[in-house]
């Protein structure tokens, strides 16, 4: 694995443990990476605000896939972003609010935007939007946003992607499915695999060079661009037909004993 340049981790159930947290000296892994001149990439739904107060430490050392492949960071520097026009997002808007039992959520570039009839779920989203706006009307917005998210707290994401979502927005949209409560919306051809291609051009990697790490859904592009597709135990069943390689449980670590082996093959040239 001395030739592995590039490795990508999903956030949550993936390198986040259940209980939502970082592994143990996780910033003791990114810094050894970046001295063997391995880029270390989130690649994560969460929005770059949010990502950037939990890797503070270790931000410019690091990249960020946001908003599953809408924005896309290099140390620091925005090298890539997609835009959702407003009128499609009111359009969303209303339409969530008219026929589904989710909550709306407008991914603005510099914060989440809510109604104030939903402020009852403030902090639980919090985790994911570390910064939140709440407005009375939500149709009227007309902000920089890159992806439309749906939260649904009846865990029922799956049912209305299939009966609903996927009919009415698949044809113009990249719309995909996070765990069972969450579904998102970003302009078409935008996900996790289309931002590795990007980054890799970027860096003039092939995919040979790449290792990429999932548990569901959403990641299934980005595994798909890599050589080194590795899904968590704990992963959705359906997951395995799109990954190589499975390594142990979110909470057992498993990315972190991945890493520990590229890192050994590097020191052991």
């Amino acid at each position: 694995m001395d030739f592995i340049k590039l490795i990508a981790s999903d956030m949550d159930h993936t390198l986040l443990t259940e209980k939502g947290e970082l592994p143990p000296n996780f910033n003791h892994y990114i810094l050894e990476l970046d001295k063997l001149g391995i880029d270390f990439v989130i690649a994560s739904g969460r929005p770059l605000y949010t990502l950037e107060m939990i890797f503070s430490q270790t931000k410019h050392k690091m990249s960020f896939i946001c908003d599953n492949g809408s924005i896309i960071s290099y140390k620091g520097e925005i090298i890539f972003k997609s835009l959702l026009n407003p009128t499609d997002y009111q359009s969303m808007i209303q339409f969530v609010e008219n026929t589904t039992d989710g909550i709306a959520i407008l991914c603005g570039l510099d914060s989440a935007f809510l109604s104030e009839d939903n402020r009852i779920y403030e902090n639980y989203l919090r985790t994911f939007y570390s910064k939140i706006t709440f407005v009375k009307d939500m149709k009227k917005l007309a902000v920089s946003a890159d992806k439309f998210t749906v939260y649904f707290p009846n865990k029922n994401s799956k049912e209305y992607y299939q009966r609903i979502f996927k009919p009415q927005y698949e044809k113009d949209f990249s719309v995909t499915v996070g765990d069972t409560i969450w579904i998102d919306i970003m302009n078409s051809g935008i996900n996790k695999g289309k931002a590795m291609q990007l980054l890799a051009k970027q860096l003039e990697l092939n995919a040979a060079q790449m290792m990429a790490f999932g548990d569901t859904y959403n990641d299934i592009e980005m595994l798909q661009t890599v050589k080194y597709s590795y899904i968590v135990k704990n992963a959705n069943p359906d997951m395995k037909k799109h990954a190589h390689y499975i390594t142990d449980t979110n909470d057992n670590f498993g990315v972190l004993k991945v890493i520990d082996k590229v890192i050994q093959s590097y020191t052991n040239r």
